[in-house]
This record gives structure tokens, C-alpha cells and sequence, in this order.
């Protein structure tokens, strides 16, 4: 199915997305990172003992990928309001079902190297044109027999595990995603002679969340060389368990505090460290591109604006993420912009450079796809649907836009739950100003 033939989406599904009434003075808490909280629950799974995450991400991608180690043979209890993960020997007869979540499927075919039998990975109707085949190819070259189920290098598919793997030395083309990189890196410590993963590819998107996976390695205890290039020695050993806080989401705090620009008035977001690996880190010297200004009172992040968002010419390829925000912004800019370095998003929850060209274009505005990117030309806006295409940041995109737009409706905003529970809550309570805005249950 290709973007142009999504289904008319019904009444129901539709969220009459707010305007902004004036300046903004609102306080959001962003839950924690999605990116961070999987990457703790892997490593935890594979840890010397149980471990600890306190203020972890609970939205569809965590709890699908809870649920997928639980079906390893992991606990993973998320009772209380910390989650408690106690490894156990990995096993394998089993199906993970991915959902959407390019983390659980690109992360866990090298953990399921790892267990005692054949390990069947699924996911929804979209996710299976996801790129998976470079992921496939380096468990190949280790050794490692996967068989395919529908078309080569996506899912489904099943990685027999054999209790063990030697490792060695891998190539991988990442220029689709560092989560390929990612994936391998996280469980090479329990390979026998740990691993070496050299990047092949002409490009490598989002290195700041490789430098993620690299960090967090680190503080378990695992030893990563990446001194060279493209290239990251993990040496073979044991994951310390920890207790370990989770950083709120960066991103996902984007579309709240892009929105002050748009609206002018100010958002803060608390819990905002002083230095990071996640992408989101870039955000503040962004806005202050696009107009906007920017503080850090100790953990509190505030951005303000004045109603006046000016186009830049952008580089997202380390933060590719943001591309969707930073486009629904640029649409409500004073002059054009252009964003570059993303080609890799043609291969996210959906090709999100289509997408955000459809629905610009769908609303009055005027964008274009380039080999990287896109380049955005303001004009008059108009009331319309914005479609979601089953796409998180998607949505935040059209809530965004909505702020300036009368009678923008946006498709399925439930899904948001994917990474930010009661985003609909915590938008609604931060055009009220003046309201604390806080994370709860996922949109029903």
C-alpha cells in the first residue's frame, strides 16, 4: 500500500486539533526516553543479576518490548513504579510480535541468537515493509540460520538460536538506520569472542544514538572500543546489573516546546540534563535558529517565542527524529526552509518524507521531496484533515500545526501511545498555561 491510498478516515477518528488563544505559560513533564528505556530493558535481559529502572517509558514500543523478552524466558515485572528485570536462561519456541517498534525488531534478533530454539519475529501490516535485511545479513555472516517468511530482508521472520553465539567480526550497511549498529552492539558482550561490527554504507544516520548504545554499554561495565571510524569493538564479558533512571524523552518534549514559537509565551520542561546522547539534545540550539530563545535553570528547560518562527537551511541527519516537528514548524514559518540529511526516514513507521509532503501540501502549504530531504515554502494555511499514517510523530506534526490552522483535524492522534501516553492530556493542559502537564494512560 503506498501513502496515496490510505482509507478515507472515519469521523470517529478524527481529533479537532486546538488553536493556541495567546501566549503560552505552561510547565510539561515529559515521560521518560523510549530509545533509553529499551536499551536498558535489552541490557538488562542480559545483566549478572536483576536490575532496576526507575522512571522508564511505559507506552506501546516499551511494553512491547518488555513483553518480548518475557516471552525469552526474562521477568519483567512493571507492578510497582519502577521496573524490576531478573534474566534467566534465554529461551527460545517462541513469537515476538513488534508492533511498529523498529527498536524490539532490530535489537532482539541478536539476543534471540542467543536462546535455546527458534525465535519467529512479527509485527503490524505496516511494519513489514521496515528494512530488516541488514540486520538478517549480519546474523548470517555469524553463523546464525534465519529463515524468511514473506519478502527478503523484512519481517516475518525466524532466527534459530543455538544457546550461544561464537561472534567475531560482522559488516553492516547502516545508511538505513544506526539501530542495525545498535542491535549488534547490545548483545555482542555475551558473544564468546565478543564482536566487531565494521559500518559499510556511503552514510551513517543518527550517530548520536549509536554514542547512545556505546554509553550505556559503558556504564554496565562492558568494554567498547569505537576509537576507529565506523567501526566498534565490543569485547566479550559480563553486563553489570544497575539501577538506573531513565532521562525524559528529548523528542518527544519537541512538538511542546516548538509550540511556544508558534504561539509565542514560554514552555518549560523539567528533568532536562545538562548533557545527553539522545538526539533531542540538539532541539534547544535549533529553536534559537528558528527564532525562539532558549534557558537551563538546573534541570528546567525553558524555550520561548514571540509568534515569529523563521526558516533555517538544516542538517537533521544526527536527529532525524525531529524532522517531523521541525517540518510542521518550518510550515508556519516566514520564509523557506530546507531540510537535509534525512533519507533514511523513507524507511521509518512509514516514509515519513511522503508523508510529511502529502499532508503539508494536503493543507495549503508547499513542500518537496529531495534525495535527502525536504524543502519547505510558508504560504496560506486551510482547514483539512492531516493523516497520521499510523506514524507518532506524524501526529504531534498535525497537533502542531493545528495550533494556527481553524479547523485542522488530525487522524488517529491515538496513535501517539506508541511512544507518549495521553499526549491529547498533556497538549490540551499546556494551552490552558499556567497547568503542570503530566504523562498518564495511553489514548484509548
Amino acid at each position: 500500500m503506498t501513502l496515496l491510498d490510505a482509507a478515507t478516515p472515519s469521523a470517529a477518528a478524527l481529533w479537532p486539533a486546538p488553536q493556541a488563544l495567546g501566549p503560552l505559560d505552561a510547565l510539561v513533564d515529559v515521560p521518560g526516553s523510549k530509545s533509553l528505556t529499551n536499551r536498558y530493558l535489552v541490557l538488562a535481559a542480559l545483566a549478572d543479576g536483576p536490575g532496576r529502572l526507575r522512571g522508564a517509558l511505559r507506552s506501546r514500543d516499551t511494553r512491547l518490548m518488555a513483553q518480548a523478552l518475557g516471552s525469552l524466558g526474562v521477568a519483567v515485572d512493571d507492578e510497582g513504579a519502577d521496573w524490576v528485570v531478573t534474566p534467566g536462561s534465554l529461551t527460545g519456541a517462541t513469537t515476538i510480535h513488534c508492533g511498529l517498534a523498529g527498536t524490539v525488531m532490530r535489537f532482539l534478533p541478536a539476543v534471540a541468537a542467543l536462546a535455546d530454539g527458534p525465535v519467529r519475529f512479527d509485527g503490524d501490516a505496516t511494519a513489514l515493509v521496515r528494512p530488516m535485511g541488514p540486520v538478517l545479513a549480519a546474523l548470517r555472516q555469524l553463523g546464525v540460520r534465519v529463515d524468511e517468511h514473506g519478502e527478503p530482508g523484512h519481517l516475518p521472520f525466524t532466527v534459530h538460536g543455538r544457546g550461544g553465539l561464537l561472534g567475531g567480526q560482522v559488516d553492516v550497511d547502516a545508511s538505513g538506520s544506526s539501530q542495525f549498529v545498535s542491535g549488534l552492539l547490545l548483545a555482542a558482550a555475551r558473544f564468546t569472542q565478543g564482536l566487531t561490527v565494521r559500518h559499510t554504507g556511503r552514510t551513517l544516520p543518527s550517530l548520536p544514538h549509536i554514542e547512545m548504545t556505546v554509553a550505556v554499554l559503558r556504564a554496565a561495565g562492558v568494554e567498547v572500543d569505537d576509537s576507529r571510524p565506523a567501526i566498534w569493538h565490543v569485547s566479550p564479558g559480563p553486563v553489570a546489573a544497575r539501577d538506573v533512571r531513565v532521562e525524559p524523552d528529548l523528542s518527544n518534549a519537541a512538538p511542546f516546546l516548538c509550540a511556544a514559537l508558534v504561539a509565542g509565551g514560554t514552555v518549560r520542561v523539567p528533568g532536562w540534563p545538562s548533557s545527553t546522547t539522545q538526539p533531542g539534545g540538539l532541539l534547544p540550539g535549533i529553536l534559537e535558529r528558528m527564532g525562539g530563545t532558549t534557558s537551563l535553570d538546573g534541570d528546567v528547560l525553558s524555550v520561548s517565542g514571540t509568534g515569529v518562527v523563521r526558516g533555517v537551511d538544516l542538517d537533521l541527519h544526527a536527529a532525524g527524529e525531529l524532522a517531523p516537528t521541525i517540518a510542521a514548524l518550518a510550515v508556519l514559518a516566514g520564509s523557506p526552509t530546507r531540510l537535509r540529511g534525512i533519507a533514511h526516514l523513507r524507511g521509518h513507521e512509514t516514509d515519513r518524507l511522503a508523508a510529511l509532503a502529502n499532508e503539508i501540501t494536503r493543507v495549503g502549504g508547499q513542500a518537496e521531496q529531495t534525495a535527502d530531504g525536504l524543502v519547505i515554502t510558508p504560504r496560506p494555511l486551510a482547514a483539512g484533515t492531516w493523516r497520521t499514517y499510523e506514524d507518532h510523530r506524524m501526529a504531534t506534526a498535525g497537533a502542531l500545526v493545528g495550533l494556527r490552522v481553524p479547523g485542522l483535524e488530525v487522524e488517529d492522534v491515538a496513535t501517539t501511545g506508541k511512544t507518549l501516553p495521553d499526549f491529547v492530556g498533556m497538549w490540551t493542559s499546556m494551552l490552558a498555561g499556567g497547568a503542570d502537564t503530566t504523562s498518564g494512560t495511553a489514548p484509548a
